[in-house]
């Protein structure tokens, strides 16, 4: 039988889902270009967009992986915070201006067109190899994020996982097909609000409990055995060596190469709008990120290890079991919005790789611009249906494939990108072949037995870059060659005219 307790939850998870409802069909009653629809038209300011990145960015993986796993390891599990703290920070600082220029200067609004337009020799290939990857991977990303509203209204309400999936992966289709762009940016914006304030009051609030019960946060790290009261894991040498560098690849795929998130960079309207942000960002993965940690320890204190089948969904525990009714329904939304936020956003990466990559650029389709918003909503709507079959059929696939996805995808493009930005000899075939190797390295190697020695996180990155240049160097634009010749014939003339 439900208690009233689960019937407030109940009643704030529905009010928090109708109200993303709500933002959807505000925007779509807009009158909305391709562009609006795609990439927010210049319109939307510099906070709102990062607050955008940054909860598209973490997910449910903030929620439930990361302080899962510092629950299970104790203080060593500030390592994979470490790496994905200066990605974030990395990317802010030195990459997000630039996208943002780049796209002003090219026209375009995609990551994909964005490289085919640098390297037109190539483009075609280009836009067709990253549009089937980033929309084969992304369908299985999505329908991974789908399977897990499921999972986490089932932890808190006992809800059928299959209708759970099936409820929220509809709203979250509904608001994206929609608005767009934009309803997926401002519903981020209240789904960032709600991720901020749970890792702002459960830390206080599990910290309270531990101090009224006497309880020492050191003893408990001690008890748990394993290296759980160092910070380094009780390893030295390789194996040392091997925990810090597997937690701190993480790095390697905000390097620009998560389109989802890249977007958010070129749809900065100009520098002080950027320089906004970037202070935005950097605020916002500090307080989360130094809250997640806390949330992770003091889960150590409060529950001993074995307390859950699945640690987890410690935080979800720690919600019902430290805060009130009315306050657990608040914050199992924002565990809800993580997930909601990144899905949304990867249905929109999908529907920019169809219908501005394949049919507008790459089949050259004359098309007016509200045939183009009108097919980006059917994208939405068949990639989303896609995602929702593929999450109530195939969990197990599912999982893998989103596993192999932030190697794939994120250090992928991180080295495409990297290499376009900051080396003026990239060359179109040098790309193709960084997207070929990185694809397909991150689906060898993360199924071989070298993922346990080096993960396919670091190892994917270090092979599509090493690749990128060689064929770069043996296979340069014609263009550059030219160039090159033309300004070595310069300098000889101006030395023999001085």
């Amino acid at each position: 039988m439900i208690n009233s307790g689960t019937y407030i939850i109940f009643i704030e998870v529905a009010i928090y889902l109708l109200f993303m409802l709500g933002i959807g069909v505000y925007f779509s009653k807009k009158d909305l270009d391709h562009g609006d629809y795609i990439l927010g038209g210049n319109r939307l300011p510099g906070w709102a967009l990062a607050f955008s990145e940054r909860a598209t960015g973490e997910s449910a993986y903030m929620f439930l992986g990361a302080i899962g796993f510092i629950y299970v390891t104790g203080l060593s599990g500030i390592w994979i915070l470490f790496g994905m703290f200066f990605g974030v920070i990395f990317s802010w600082l030195f990459l997000s201006e630039k996208f943002m220029n780049e796209r002003k200067k090219y026209d375009v609004y995609t990551l994909s067109d964005y490289l085919a337009v640098k390297f037109p020799r190539h483009s075609h290939i280009i836009r067709w190899l990253s549009s089937i990857i980033i929309g084969v991977f992304f369908v299985f990303y999505i329908s991974g994020q789908f399977a897990g509203t499921g999972k986490t209204l089932y932890s808190i309400s006992g809800i059928n996982v299959t209708w759970g999936t099936i409820i929220l992966s509809v709203i979250i289709i509904a608001y994206s097909c929609m608005g767009g762009f934009m309803s997926v940016v401002w519903t981020d914006v209240v789904q960032s609000f709600l991720m901020v304030a749970t890792f702002i009051v459960v830390p206080i609030v599990a910290f309270t409990e531990i101090h009224a019960h006497g309880l020492s946060i050191s003893q408990s790290l001690t008890h748990m055995g394993h290296g759980g009261d160092s910070w380094i894991g009780g390893l030295s040498g390789i194996g040392l060596g091997i925990l810090l560098f597997a937690n701190f690849s993480w790095f390697f795929g905000w390097l620009g190469g998560q389109p989802q998130l890249s977007s958010r960079f070129m749809a900065l309207r100009d520098k002080q709008e950027a320089k906004t942000a970037k202070v935005v960002a950097i605020a916002w993965t500090l307080i989360v990120y130094i809250g997640a940690f806390l949330v992770g320890i003091f889960g150590i204190t409060l529950y001993k290890q074995g307390t859950l089948s699945d640690s987890e969904l410690i935080l979800p525990y720690m919600l019902s079991h430290l805060l009130p009714p009315w306050a657990t329904g608040i914050f199992i939304a924002s565990i809800l919005a993580a997930i909601m936020s990144t899905a949304s956003s990867q249905l929109m990466v999908i529907t920019t790789s169809i219908s501005e990559d394949i049919i507008h650029k790459s089949l050259g389709l004359k098309l007016s611009s509200k045939s183009l918003v009108k097919i980006s909503r059917i994208t939405v709507i068949v990639g989303g249906v896609l995602g929702l079959i593929l999450a109530l059929l195939s969990k197990s696939l599912i999982y893998t494939v989103v596993s192999f996805a932030w190697a794939g995808i994120g250090n992928t493009f991180s080295a495409a990108i990297l290499l376009t930005f900051f080396w003026k000899r990239a060359s179109g075939a040098g790309i193709v072949a960084t997207i070929v190797t990185g694809f397909i390295s991150a689906i060898v190697w993360a199924s071989s037995p070298l993922e346990q020695i080096i993960t396919s996180r670091a190892s994917t990155f270090f092979i599509a870059l090493i690749v990128g240049i060689i064929v770069s160097l043996l296979m340069p634009d014609k263009k550059a060659v030219k160039n090159e010749f033309i300004t070595e014939s310069e300098n000889e003339i101006n030395e023999q005219l001085g």
